[in-house]
């Protein structure tokens, strides 16, 4: 699959607030920098034939105001859009609305720095249950499909091996060092560390279930 470690600490963590019409809001971050064109990572991101390769099948309208559905998961509404710099839409799963925001910077002609913030609306209690890992893990299976896209762009995901692949021990590795690095942001944002240590582990446990 790929160097778990090293795509681990590639990307960069953070936990954060931000004050929003409906109240505070907690801000999920994560930053990853690729070896590709920003060109070649916005179409990596927009375009609905090569989210099917390493994100997962989306119907919609991939443009300001437009509808999207991603296979088995989110939908929203795209609110903004500047190629090849920037786009934001909700993020609508479970019956709750949240946002996403997508910055892509070129750092050379060669290199592009992805920035996404999760931004939501979550109570104490469940932040106290699963903490950023929720969905900050989530993220971090993205940002690693991408890496692997952009080096073989042709490839498509098999879904039955990514399955297989996040019960192995590798997997579980990738999860674990992940989880981990979502505790330390967590705590560096203010959690009580013996809070951020559970909901670690329960978030860890949610992705990589262990073994019967």
């Amino acid at each position: 699959m790929i160097d778990v470690v090293a795509q681990v600490n590639a990307v960069r963590r953070q936990v954060g607030a931000r004050t929003l019409e409906a109240g505070e809001a907690r801000v999920v971050t994560a930053t990853q920098t690729y070896d590709a064109p920003v060109e070649d990572v916005w179409d990596a991101c927009t375009t609905a034939d090569r989210l099917a390769r390493w994100f997962t099948p989306v119907t919609g309208e991939l443009k300001p105001g437009g509808r999207y559905e991603l296979h088995g998961n989110a939908s929203g509404t795209v609110t903004a859009c500047d190629p090849p710099r920037s786009f934001d839409a909700t993020w609508e799963f479970g019956g709750e609305v949240s946002w996403i925001e997508v910055r892509l910077t070129a750092e050379g002609p060669e290199r592009t720095r992805l920035t996404l913030d999760h931004i939501a609306h979550v109570d104490d209690e469940r932040w106290a249950q699963f903490g950023p890992g929720a969905v900050g893990l989530g993220w971090d299976l993205s940002l690693m499909g991408l890496a692997m896209h952009l080096t073989a762009p042709d490839a498509a995901i098999d879904p039955a091996v990514i399955e297989a692949w996040s019960v192995s021990e590798e997997g579980r590795t990738f999860v674990t060092l992940a989880g981990e690095d979502w505790r330390r942001a967590s705590v560096a944002a203010g959690t009580p560390p013996e809070q951020a240590e559970a909901a670690a582990k329960n978030t860890t446990e949610f992705y990589s279930p262990p073994s019967a």
